[in-house]
Formats: C-alpha cells, structure tokens, sequence
C-alpha cells in the first residue's frame, strides 16, 4: 500500500488527505524505530557504565556534547546528497540519481577522515577545555579518541541508510537500526566488564569479558557500527531497485551536483556548530555544579531523547515525502504534506511528554543507581516535559524544509534560539536554581524555536525552494 501510494505520488495522482496521512505514517513508523534505536544505543552505553560508578558516568557525559557535534557534521554532509536522490527519484530519473550515490560515498567519506584528523588533535586537550575534573579526564579522553576513529563508519552508515530512506525504504534501515541495539548490547556486555560468575536457571557459568570500562563502550559500539554500516552498504549498493550499482555506470563527479550538495549541507553542518556548540558551551555552565550534576545532565538527555525521536523519525518522512512530490513537480501537495507532518509530530510528541513526566524516576532508575543523579534527573526531565509539543513542531518542519531545500534560514532560526535565549538564560539561572534552571532556559527556548518554526512553515517563502 505505501508503495503505490508512493508511486501515485511521483507520477501525478491524486491522494487524499487520509491517503496523505497513511502514507506519512506508513514513513514515520519505521523511521522512528531507526531513530530510538539509535537512543536505545545511548541507553545501552550510559546504563552499563552508570554501574561503574558515578565517575565513568561524568567522563561520558563531559564527552557527549562534543560526540553529537562530529556525529552531527557527519549527517550535515549526508543531505545534500539525500535530498537530491529523493528529487531525482520522485522525477523518475533513477539514473542521475544513482549518479549522486557514488559521488556521496567517496566525498561523505574523505570527509569524515578529515574530521577524525581533527578529533585526534584536540581529543587530549578537549575534557580539559570542558572542565572536567580530573579523575575523570583520562578515561573521557579516551571514549572520544575512541569515537572519532570510528567516524568514517558512522559517515558511511548515515549515508547509506539516508539514500535507502529517500528512496522510500524506511524498513530495511529501521531493522538495521534494531539489530544494531542488539549488537551494542553483546559487544559492551563484553568489553566493558571483566569476566565474572554468573547464575542462569540456578547453574553457575563464567561469562567472559575484557574490563576495558568507559572505553569498552565505546569499542562495543563502534564495532556494532561497524557490522550495520556493511548490511547497510550491501543492501544500497546491491539490492536496492534503483539505486543498486550497474557495471556500465561510472563514478564521475558532477561539479554542478556537488556545488549543490554543498549549498545544501553547508547550512545544515552550521547547523549542527550552532546546536552542538551550545550544548558544548551549556556542559561548561553544569560542569562547575559537580560530577552528579554532569551526570545527571547526560542521563536526562539520553532519556529525553526517547521522547523526541519520534519526532525525528516523522521529520525523515517528511523530507522523503516533500523531496519526492518536488521532485514529481506535485507542489500543490508540498504544502499539505508539510502541515500535516507537523501536526502529527506535535500530537505524538504531546503524548510522548506526557509519558516522560510521568516515568522520568523510573527512565533515570533504569540510567544510575545514585539516589542523588535520580532525584536531580527526575526534577529536570519534568521541567522539559512541557516543551515536547513545541520541539515537534521545529524538528519536523526543519525535516520539511530540507526536503524542499530550504536549510539556510532554519539553520539561523535555531542560532537565534540558542545562542541568544537558552545560554544566557541557563547561564543566569544556573546561578540560583542549579541544573534545574538550566532545564527551565532549554524549556522555554524549546518553545520559542517552536513558534519560529511555525511561523515559516505558515508563510510562503519557504516553498520558493520548491522551483
């Protein structure tokens, strides 16, 4: 059904509004799947080490910030070719669009050796530029060096995954997603404790283990990275329909192809500067309220990140959706689906709020057995709660715009927020109200890039991408 759905759109048909919306959730659902998935992986890494100690927890969460930037930079660099395959695919011109295939793996993947350069470099330096203390600068060091080698697999997976996505194959990818949970889980099971007595159905066994700590989850997961990104990569090259490879086709680079993807990713990698430099900055404003309050912080995020995911998975349809009725020319369709896309993302992420207020104890519980880091991340994942719905509408929006090809402006609507409302807003509340009035300035910034991004979507200037 979604395929012929898919199809009705790219060749001219009309569809419903109800058709339009099974068609948007059909999408979403195993994009959201993909984006928990890689939330439950966060889950996997922080609750094994939280039972280390609260110290192994703060050299992960001083290092997280920092790891969503290049992990950001790398997705960045994955959409300007994405969204010029679901062009080309809704245009029915597979040919070019296989075209932009080969020349994204060999640009997305010299640029992900560039930023693993770069993360070498500063990797000693940076838990020292964060403020971390010390007892923990060693091992938070090494998790990041750890990660940035890993960055050329996690350059490929995301656009691997991203192309399949675009060609309306959300399945493929979102079960890739899955087993690479299962993966993470195995991995660090080994790597990050050391071997020890087990009691299974009332039999003893020894189940082995390397004792490598923080970083053994950081090697867990790169390994379970690994193992994803070579399906993933055999699936696209091989398997996929339209963009599997063809011995006839060359790899030719396209200067006005890649100016493009430039144009495109350029304003996303901000993006993601902007984003990721303020979380950056906002883990400088928590460092000096103490190794629990770091910890805390991290744990709250990755928790909340199962609430917003949703929203992502839903903001991937939507770029898939828009970039394909683009390129079909069905412009007349462009702007229902993006109003109806975010309206389903602000509904499911009301609900999914209301959730977070009411599980957070046992969402952090599941994260650290320290009564302290639960009591604080408990009160501030309350505070966010109330900002779900408004988040929704800038995440799905922003996934609108890209696949209409409108990425600079949504790049400057979230420097705006950011950098003029939640820093300094954090900065001066952190002062008497500790990390929960850095939650309270994130709550009411949330809400303010809600409403900007509404504010575009509803007018027309977005939609001039379209042409």
């Amino acid at each position: 059904m979604k395929k012929n759905y898919l199809e009705r759109l790219r060749n001219g048909q009309d569809l419903s509004f109800g058709q339009l919306l099974f068609l948007t959730a059909q999408l979403s659902i195993p994009a959201i799947m993909a984006q928990i998935s890689s939330i439950i992986m966060q889950y996997i890494d922080a609750s094994m080490v939280g039972h280390l100690g609260s110290g192994e927890s703060a050299s992960i969460g001083l290092m997280s910030s920092s790891t969503w930037l290049l992990g950001g930079l790398c997705s960045a660099a994955s959409i300007g070719f994405t969204v010029q395959v679901a062009h080309f695919i809704g245009a029915k011109e597979e040919e070019k669009a296989r075209r932009i295939v080969r020349q994204a793996l060999a640009a997305v993947f010299a640029f992900s050796l560039v930023l693993l350069a770069f993360g070498g470099l500063i990797g000693r330096k940076l838990p020292l530029w964060l403020g971390g203390e010390e007892e923990i600068v060693k091992d938070a060091s090494l998790y990041f060096l750890i990660y940035c080698l890993s960055l050329p697999v996690i350059q490929l997976n995301n656009v691997a995954g991203g192309m399949l996505q675009c060609s309306g194959n959300m399945k493929v990818p979102s079960m890739l997603h899955i087993l690479m949970c299962a993966l993470d889980v195995v991995f660090n099971g080994i790597l990050i404790f050391p071997s020890r007595e087990v009691i299974l159905f009332r039999h003893a066994f020894i189940l082995p283990g390397a004792g490598l700590g923080v970083a053994g989850a950081a090697l867990g997961t790169a390994l379970a990275q690994l193992v994803t990104m070579a399906l993933m990569l055999y699936v696209l090259l091989v398997r996929s329909p339209a963009l599997h490879l063809r011995r006839e086709e060359k790899l030719e680079f396209s200067s006005e192809q890649l100016k493009k993807a430039l144009r495109l990713s350029m304003p996303v990698g901000f993006e993601q500067v902007v984003m990721c430099g303020a979380q950056i900055m906002s883990t400088r404003i928590v460092s000096p309220l103490g190794m629990a309050a770091i910890a805390a912080n991290s744990f709250s995020v990755t928790a909340e990140s199962l609430c917003y995911m949703p929203g992502y998975g839903i903001g991937v349809a939507a770029t898939t959706l828009v970039g394909q009725s683009i390129g079909a020319r069905r412009y007349e369709v462009t702007k229902k689906l993006g109003y109806l896309s975010v309206g389903l993302g602000m509904a499911v992420m009301a609900g999914t709020g209301v959730l977070l207020y009411l599980f957070a104890p046992w969402m952090i519980g599941l994260l650290s057995p320290d009564p302290q880091i639960r009591e604080l991340g408990t009160a501030v994942l309350r505070i966010e709660a109330f900002a779900e719905p408004m988040y929704a509408a800038s995440i799905v929006a922003s996934g609108v715009f890209r696949g209409a090809g409108d990425t600079l402006i949504p790049s400057c609507m979230n420097f705006v927020s950011m950098w003029l409302v939640r820093l300094p807003l954090a900065a001066f509340l952190s002062k008497t109200m500790g990390l929960s009035g850095v939650w309270i300035a994130m709550c009411i910034e949330l809400c303010v890039r809600g409403m900007l991004f509404l504010i575009r979507l509803f007018g027309k200037r977005w939609q001039k991408y379209q042409t």
